[in-house]
């Protein structure tokens, strides 16, 4: 597909899967905010996380902890933003046709949350088991993955059937 007819198509195009695709990419935009807030905390940028104010929340105490840069020697931020970037960037990919014309794209999307999401329930379930704490950014993150396992789906599935020749 040409870069102009890309442009429009995923601007104004219309299609059974580009409106959930847009939402996946807003999700993600969401999380990634989430996660520029916590890398500014986790590299000293700002002092303090602020949170709701209600019981059981600490974003500070969460994402100062051990466990939060104990993977590849970084702020688990500075990952979570990489991370949801390849989100971004697998849910922009391709024309609205690309279950049928790229159907490895869709099931790579599909993977990658389903990833995010079976990550972000553990990390939110260790917030409280390790911490009795939950952090307010994160748990947004959190909510904006596991939002976008039903939207991936649909265009996963006509993926798959293109593969199997269905």
């Amino acid at each position: 597909m040409r870069p102009e007819a890309l442009s429009a198509e995923l601007r104004r195009g219309r299609g059974p899967y580009l409106a959930r695709r847009r939402a996946v990419a807003g999700l993600s935009l969401v999380a990634i905010g989430a996660m520029g807030m916590i890398a500014l905390y986790q590299l000293g940028l700002i002092e303090h996380l602020p949170d709701p104010p209600l019981p059981f929340f600490d974003a500070d105490a969460v994402d100062a902890s051990a466990e939060a840069y104990a993977r590849l020697a970084m702020p688990d931020g500075a990952l979570g933003l990489g991370s949801y970037a390849a989100t971004l960037g697998l849910a922009a990919a391709g024309g609205a046709a690309r279950a049928t014309d790229q159907p490895w794209l869709p099931l790579l999307l599909a993977a990658k949350v389903g990833l995010d999401a079976a990550v972000a329930g553990k990390l939110t379930a260790d917030q409280w088991t390790r911490h009795r704490a939950f952090c307010a950014w994160c748990l947004l993150a959190s909510a904006a993955t596991c939002a976008s396992v039903p939207l991936v789906l649909p265009e996963a599935r006509a993926a798959w059937r293109r593969l199997r020749g269905r």
